[in-house]
């Protein structure tokens, strides 16, 4: 492979790795939810380690609302936002410029993630929740994507030297 060829495949990778990520986020997300409620109806928990059962189960819960059910009457506004930020997520991504690995990967696990829940929304009119700590409000994959792709981002942009942070931030605001 000359350098050129090795070029070309290196920009492939840079504009494949969004949707891979994004692919087996929402895959794991939608096989595990639909696992879910095919095994529990709503409100029925089940422990998966009898021991900790009083600190973790899996109850399926469903959340018509935001983040720990939050606004529950306001859904559809949340299937707006959810595509404005899969398109805000895609946009910026694909302006970034090769390199920065743990931020694109950031950016999957979030696109993922709100995809997972957004197909929800538009499937079955709510988001399926059941990772249970009993401290915390249920939650699912989907969400565990967000999260953990925000703290990937937050991480990876503490790593950056500050006038490449201030590179990034204009990168992304002029892509939008």
């Amino acid at each position: 492979m000359d350098v050129e060829d090795s070029l070309a495949a290196k920009r492939g990778w840079r504009f494949i790795l969004l949707p891979i990520v994004t692919l087996i986020t929402v895959t794991i997300d939608q096989l595990v939810k639909r696992e879910v409620m095919v095994v529990l109806r709503p409100g029925q928990s089940w422990a998966p380690i009898p021991a900790l059962e009083h600190w973790f189960t899996f109850t399926f819960v469903t959340n018509t609302g935001a983040a720990f059910g939050l606004f529950p009457s306001h859904g559809s506004i949340f299937v707006v936002v959810a595509v404005v930020v899969a398109v805000a997520i895609a946009i910026y991504y694909w302006h970034m410029p090769a390199g920065q690995v743990l931020i694109k990967i950031s950016l999957g696990l979030q696109l993922g993630g709100a995809v997972g829940n957004l197909i929800d929304r538009l499937l079955y009119g709510h988001v399926v929740d059941f990772i249970d700590f009993k401290l915390w409000p249920v939650f699912n994959l989907a969400d565990t994507s967000i999260v953990l792709g925000v703290a990937l981002l937050a991480l990876a942009l503490l790593r950056e030297p500050d006038d490449e942070k201030t590179a990034i931030v204009s990168r992304g605001k002029n892509a939008l």
